[in-house]
């Protein structure tokens, strides 16, 4: 018998055996367990809005107090003196 065949023999044993039986709370803890799931992934994504905004916000007072896109002014010719 290879090794493949050998899986499958195991695995349909452990099928046609008896099923073990299952608690009566498993449906409510399985939702109660979904809803933190959610809860917790509603509050992940809640805060991940909240620091992308106040990147933005940084940003755009950055922008505003530095205005990089302004070029500085020219310093390359020497002044003017005695013209």
């Amino acid at each position: 018998m290879s090794f493949p065949d050998r899986k499958q023999d195991e695995v349909r044993r452990m099928l046609e055996g008896a099923h073990p039986p299952v608690p009566a709370d498993l449906g409510p803890r399985a939702a109660a367990r979904g809803a933190r799931v959610l809860r917790r992934r509603r509050r992940v994504r809640r805060l991940l809005w909240l620091l992308l905004v106040v990147a933005a916000v940084a940003f755009a007072v950055w922008a505003s107090v530095e205005q990089p896109w302004v070029a500085p002014p020219t310093e390359v010719t020497p002044p003017l003196e005695g013209f």
